[in-house]
């Protein structure tokens, strides 16, 4: 038996998230599918974080266990030749520990939402950005923002269907910056409750747009209907996982 960390790029626009169900395309599916086209071992494939359709990845972290110790190297290629056509990439690929795993391992996640704040819609962007044509106050935003740093009860920010065991959670970092006519929030936090980033996104830009919401008051009310919209999936990025140790996960 012999484990593999990979880092994997994917476009969510028509994906149904990472979890394979039967529904449609998955992000796990679609990898499982091409490591038994390879080498006709099924197996399955862990993140660091589970994605809602829609949402994509810019590097997210995954290990897979198989019989046959194979070259890295040779399974990258393989799995990208199988891959070819899909909208998932695997962008490296490594031997680890076998004690090592992808989602427990991972001490924080990285994300970012982009929103493309001008009066005109996007053909470039279709898909990869939220598109709000008001004029957003950023400075109103960024000071809401740093009330959401911390650690704190995100019930007001979590969805229904959430089945985390605790709605306490801390937010380690909470910034909001602007180039030209895109506004990026990035986020990082040891874990985070379902559908909390775009929640809060939804919240702070409801803010940007006027709405008098109060970071502490909605905390307070321990209630979803307290906060603000929920933002599409499209603007959503998972960055990247972090790991303990700067080898990145006990390599071999």
């Amino acid at each position: 038996m012999a484990r593999y960390k990979i880092n994997i790029e994917y476009d969510g626009t028509n994906l149904i998230g990472w979890q394979e169900n039967q529904q449609g395309p998955s992000v796990q599916s679609l990898l499982q599918d091409a490591i038994y086209k390879f080498c006709s071992e099924h197996t399955e494939v862990y993140s660091a974080g589970r994605t809602d359709a829609g949402v994509h990845a810019v590097c997210m972290s995954a290990h897979f266990d198989l019989e046959k110790e194979q070259n890295s190297e040779t399974i990258l290629r393989a799995l990208n030749f199988y891959l070819n056509g899909e909208p998932v990439v695997v962008l490296s690929c490594e031997r680890v520990s076998d004690e090592f795993h992808a989602r427990f391992d991972c001490v924080k996640r990285c994300y970012k939402y982009v929103v493309l704040n001008r009066p005109m819609n996007t053909v470039l962007q279709n898909n990869r950005v939220w598109w709000v044509p008001q004029k957003l106050n950023i400075d109103a935003m960024k000071m809401a923002a740093k009330d959401l740093i911390g650690k704190h009860d995100f019930t007001s920010f979590r969805a229904a269907q959430c089945q985390a065991k605790s709605p306490i959670k801390t937010l380690d970092v909470c910034e909001i910056t602007q180039n030209g006519d895109e506004i990026v929030f990035y986020f990082e936090a040891r874990s985070f409750l379902h559908h909390q980033v775009r929640n809060m996104v939804g919240t702070l830009v409801d803010i940007g747009r006027g709405k008098d919401l109060d970071i502490n008051k909605i905390f307070d009310a321990k209630n979803r209907s307290a906060a603000g919209i929920n933002a599409p999936a499209s603007g959503l990025y998972f960055m990247r996982a972090v790991y303990s140790t700067d080898d990145d996960n006990k390599s071999l």
